[in-house]
């Protein structure tokens, strides 16, 4: 098998990879006499706004779109039978920005972190496709950083009918160019998760939208102490769902053999880790349909079964999920480990340790200016003057007490000879001032965090 992977920044000059092959084929012949730049979905041309002052000249014909994401194109042979899998994942430019400061939804029913995700199978002229989305649960909510390792979701305080109208005008939208939905979230049932997944549901039950089932899974309950066996228990359940909203396939004779009439929408907190190896498995499953229909596999066969070929299917999945992960939130995604190989390891843990201390650091001192830079260059920021920021007398005091207070502690350690009661005292009374300066840091850590500077346009 040969592999071919490409990522954060995409383009191509042949096909429009902006849109999924359902909806090339369903568009208007006159679409193609288009330039690549006037027919690409606006949804996730990334420099969209560059672009903006030359749709109307001559020059437009040589602007190239660029769509921000992650894509895997390989030739794998099962079977005897050689061909082409590709996944292409397209991140939106609405709402787009970092973890903790692109949450929930906007008024226009935009959600942060949407991401749709094509699985192409190509064999002898025959082509199939799968799709799904991701996307932060559609409501005004928030998780401001404040230097906690993890602070807690919090729905905005606003009027409950601002909720649903946000989160139906985001329903419809994706009804619009998917049709049925099967909303999966994966967010705890119980604390500040708990709190955001009954708002969820009561939104999604007030709505009554027609097409869309709200399919709830406690992700970190159902598959404690490394359990992760039981996410078979979601996958039988929408099954028969999966089922009914079939697959786009186009036969090399040019008949249409079946369409794609639904879609998953999977979410978890940040619709990266637990979202990306739900969505993987149920691409899997789809991907055994498709291979069965194409008599790649034989009617007996499982997917599984092919080592080679599940080898490549798991790392180019968790590869997804890095990149998803890292134009995200800063890092590669955590789980990856069970993507990979099918199994929850203590390596595995580890390496999500480390990940989860790089999110920290990033998302606490790093991020804002990040956010900027994004703000500006998708035009969805406004300079203001100044762009500096007054930070206050603890920013510049606190650290610097706090950076004397170990060095004198470290110092107190190393250096005497012999210890006496004097050299407890010593270091009673730095050990007592390194966790005091501590904890009051905390107790203001968002006068310490990097904040966007910008304001929304």
């Amino acid at each position: 098998m040969q592999a071919a992977t490409m990522c954060i920044i995409l383009t191509s000059y042949t096909y429009d990879i902006t849109h999924t092959i359902q909806r090339l084929h369903d568009i208007n012949p006159d679409f193609w006499q288009q330039s690549i730049v006037e027919r690409a979905d606006p949804r996730f041309v990334w420099n969209n706004n560059l672009l903006n002052p030359f749709r109307s000249v001559p020059a437009k014909r040589f602007c190239l779109p660029l769509l921000h994401g992650f894509i895997s194109i390989n030739q794998c042979v099962i079977n005897g039978n050689g061909f082409t899998w590709s996944i292409i994942s397209r991140r939106s430019i609405l709402r787009a920005g970092t973890r903790w400061f692109r949450r929930g939804v906007d008024r226009d029913g935009n959600v942060a972190n949407f991401v749709e995700t094509e699985q192409i199978v190509e064999f002898q002229g025959d082509r199939a496709s799968f799709v799904q989305i991701r996307g932060s649960i559609p409501l005004f909510w928030q998780q401001s950083p404040d230097l906690r390792y993890k602070p807690p979701p919090t729905l905005l305080d606003i009027d409950p009918n601002e909720h649903h109208s946000a989160c139906l005008k985001h329903l419809e939208d994706t009804a619009t160019l998917y049709g049925k939905q099967v909303l999966v979230n994966l967010v705890d049932q119980k604390g500040a998760e708990g709190r955001l997944e009954q708002a969820f549901r009561d939104a999604v039950t007030s709505i009554s939208y027609p097409g869309v089932k709200y399919e709830p899974f406690d992700f970190h309950a159902e598959c404690r102490k490394m359990r992760w066996d039981r996410l078979s228990i979601l996958i039988d359940r929408v099954a028969l769902d999966q089922d009914e909203m079939g697959f786009f396939l186009m036969l090399r004779d040019g008949t249409l053999s079946s369409l794609q009439e639904g879609v998953f929408r999977t979410n978890c907190i940040d619709c990266l880790d637990r979202t990306n190896v739900v969505q993987s498995m149920l691409a899997h499953r789809n991907l055994e349909i498709v291979l069965k229909k194409l008599n790649i596999l034989q009617p007996n066969q499982q997917l599984e079964h092919q080592i080679s070929f599940e080898v490549l299917f798991k790392n180019v999945w968790a590869d997804n999920a890095d990149v998803i992960s890292i134009e995200y939130s800063g890092t590669g995604a955590l789980k990856t480990d069970f993507t990979r190989t099918g199994k929850r390891s203590k390596v595995g843990l580890l390496k999500d340790g480390l990940n989860s201390l790089q999110r920290y650091y990033k998302n606490n001192l790093m991020d804002g200016f990040r956010q900027d830079a994004i703000d500006l260059f998708l035009g969805s920021g406004k300079l203001v003057s100044p762009l500096t920021v007054d930070k206050g007398w603890r920013y510049v005091t606190f650290p610097s007490v706090l950076l004397m207070a170990i060095t004198m502690f470290v110092a107190s350690v190393i250096f005497p000879l012999e210890y006496s009661t004097e050299n407890l005292l010593y270091l009673l009374f730095w050990g007592s001032m390194v966790i005091a300066i501590t904890l009051n840091i905390l107790r203001h850590g968002v006068e310490f965090v990097d904040k966007p500077r910008l304001t929304q346009s």
